[in-house]
């Protein structure tokens, strides 16, 4: 079932869409989907993949949050929104993916990072692998500037970084989750977080906050580009990944404002998205996870301590959103936003670390000398708001239940989504972003590189979907990470966590996953775990 809703559109003013037209004309040639058809040659678009990192499904305005974000809201209301969009579950899986078009087991990424001296070299080797290639490596061949800026998270140590593996510029933090103020900061004293700017090691000076970085790098690459040559940026925030660290006047916008609790809060989130047709009807509200308290018992110091943790998390968000309308303000100045791509996701659901109360991990969050969500500090904000977060799904990050693969995704492009503020329910997947970059810059995916045979893709364009067309929907869709896996095929998940029994779920009246069917659709389950055995053994999952 494909729906198609129109959306009132908000105010355009910090979006004002461009009607000229950039960069040098060109045929697209070798392209499965066209361009419109109302010239015969067309430009070829620029590519900006915007990403954020432990963004729940229901956290964006947009989305039915009540966290402010204008400009991502606008992208919304100007171009088209995904309910059915996938990740990989996990941070390193989910980028591996992005980035090459395949499932993170057959891009060396099946697990986390690891050193490039990692003994088993393979779908967890922890570094992407040479059978791979990067949109970056695609596109920079095809004659776009590929710049990056943000977390990058597939290869810890050269020759694995953003430079090796097609870049023409890089800037941000090469590791996982950092101290958003000072790198060298760490969770544990025996982790070490690397930062490079292009080729070498960097480390940030004074006055360094993480997300104002990766947006203020991402407009100077920006400025280097210019109407010869269309460009690629990759901008891969950490916000809202904990821990919580986040500016004071952006903090206290929020204060107070999640005193309701993550009952009420869920509700009306969940009201909310029904409304605005995110949701349907006839799926219901999981509960709350069994592990979190309800919010009415709590003493008022338990929730305003629990409210602070939710304001510091809404405020990270809110800085990225600034940060996103500042390129989109500089796409504007450059007259370059009618024929550029943005393309927002988040790299898995909302995350529970921490436990339901979050984790104070250096044991002095709430020490009365130190700000909260300043550098001196590293916290977490909990499974608690995690599952509100995840609005209307069950578990998260790392699962494959819904609430830990499922992410906004949204797509701005006004040369080409005509349907401003429209709706999708078609399903698509991370791994579909390559096809999806090569085929509107009509490029083919190449079979080799740099003398390495290279695994053919597993996306599918989603170009046809911007144009208001129904696409051949992928007939299977496949997840592992840690001994959590499923596949999806057509409304029908199966899906497992930590290795437990299998449960069967039918997506098209039930996407909540409430009421499992495996023992009554027995058939389905058998047939749907066969496909998942073959995919498991052909890719060289470790159970």
């Amino acid at each position: 079932m494909v729906r198609c809703i129109s959306i009132y559109t908000k105010s355009k003013s910090s979006l004002i869409i461009s009607t000229q037209l950039i960069l040098f004309v060109v045929v697209l040639v070798g392209c499965k989907n066209k361009l419109p058809s109302e010239t015969e040659s067309l430009e070829r678009p620029n590519i900006i993949l915007i990403m954020a990192d432990d963004l729940g499904y229901s956290d964006l305005g947009c989305y039915g949050g009540e966290i402010n974000t204008p400009n991502i809201d606008n992208l919304a209301y100007n171009g088209l929104r995904f309910t059915q969009f996938y990740n990989a579950a996990r941070c390193c899986p989910t980028r591996a993916s992005l980035l090459t078009g395949l499932y993170p087991h057959q891009a060396g990424m099946g697990g986390m990072v690891k050193n490039p001296t990692y003994s088993n070299p393979g779908p967890y080797q922890g570094y992407l692998n040479k059978k791979s290639v990067t949109i970056a490596e695609v596109l920079k061949k095809a004659g776009y500037y590929t710049a990056a800026s943000g977390k990058w998270h597939v290869g810890e140590e050269r020759p694995h970084w953003p430079i090796d593996r097609g870049f023409d510029n890089y800037y941000g933090l090469i590791s996982g989750a950092a101290n958003y103020y000072d790198i060298s900061k760490t969770k544990f004293p025996e982790v070490v977080r690397h930062f490079a700017v292009d080729s070498l090691e960097y480390f940030p000076k004074e006055d360094f906050y993480m997300t104002d970085a990766i947006t203020d790098n991402a407009l100077q690459f920006l400025d280097r580009t210019n109407e010869s040559q269309p460009f690629f940026l990759y901008m891969a925030y950490t916000a809202p990944h904990w821990p919580l660290h986040a500016e004071q006047e952006d903090i206290d916008k929020y204060r107070g404002k999640f005193m309701e609790g993550w009952d009420q809060l869920r509700s009306k989130r969940y009201a909310k998205m029904l409304e605005m047709g995110i949701i349907q009807n006839d799926w219901l509200l999981s509960e709350r996870n069994s592990d979190i308290k309800p919010w009415e018992p709590l003493s008022e110091k338990e929730k305003k301590d629990m409210d602070l943790l939710m304001s510091i998390y809404a405020a990270q968000i809110d800085r990225m959103d600034q940060g996103i309308g500042k390129v989109l303000e500089r796409l504007e100045q450059k007259n370059i936003a009618e024929n550029t791509l943005i393309v927002f996701l988040s790299d898995n659901g909302g995350s529970h670390e921490g436990g339901p109360e979050g984790q104070d991990f250096w044991g002095n969050f709430r020490d009365e000398n130190i700000r909260p969500g300043s550098g001196d500090s590293y916290q977490s904000y909990g499974q608690s708001w995690a599952n509100l977060s995840n609005t209307p799904f069950r578990m998260f990050k790392s699962w494959i239940h819904e609430g830990g693969v499922s992410t906004p995704l949204i797509a701005y492009w006004p040369k080409v989504i005509k349907d401003r503020g429209a709706i999708t329910d078609q399903a698509g997947h991370v791994i579909d972003l390559m096809a999806t970059c090569i085929d509107i810059a009509g490029q083919e995916y190449p079979e080799s590189y740099n003398g390495s045979k290279i695994i053919p893709m597993e996306g599918k364009s989603l170009f046809p979907i911007f144009q208001g067309q129904n696409r051949e929907p992928h007939k299977l869709i496949y997840w592992e990470h840690l001994g959590n896996k499923g596949v999806r095929m057509g409304d029908w998940k199966l899906v497992s966590k930590n290795k437990n029994s299998w449960e069967l779920y039918n997506l098209d009246v039930d996407r909540t996953e409430i009421v499992d069917l495996f023992s009554e659709e027995v058939e389905i389950g058998k047939q749907m775990i066969t496909f998942y055995e073959g995919w498991a053994e052909k890719i060289g999952v470790k159970e």
